[in-house]
């Protein structure tokens, strides 16, 4: 199992938010949760340039800090889903507030994004 090089800072809530959403698709997951896509394979679908390995371990990463709820059910064959928690749900006008944010600065963003995008 993977152990940490250096200790998890939480000292203040930015870095315990920032601990608990660290991952390139974590905010998108709970957003398509969100928007009423449950299953894995539907999430790897609005997520196609994600691995379903990598989407299963932030997925993962997500119930074990209460953001989501994995349903299994008993059927077969087997079907999970995905749900928020209310503290997941606390999280969606955060989500909703920051976009707000990118919208509203895109024309300042949008080109240094690109342009960073571009050299790498």
């Amino acid at each position: 199992m993977y152990e940490r090089k250096l200790p998890v800072e939480i000292e203040c809530g930015l870095h315990l938010f920032m601990e608990v959403l660290n991952g390139k698709w974590k905010i998108k997951l709970l957003w398509c949760i969100h928007s009423g896509i449950q299953r894995p394979g539907e999430l790897q679908r609005k997520i196609a340039k994600a691995s379903r390995r990598l989407l299963d371990s932030q997925l993962s990463q997500l119930v074990e800090h209460g953001i989501l709820i994995k349903t299994t059910f008993d059927e077969k064959p087997s079907r999970v889903e995905y749900t928020l928690t209310p503290l997941g749900e606390s999280l969606i006008p955060v989500i909703e507030s920051t976009a707000r944010w990118g919208e509203a600065h895109r024309e300042v963003l949008e080109p240094l994004v690109t342009k960073e995008q571009s050299a790498g």
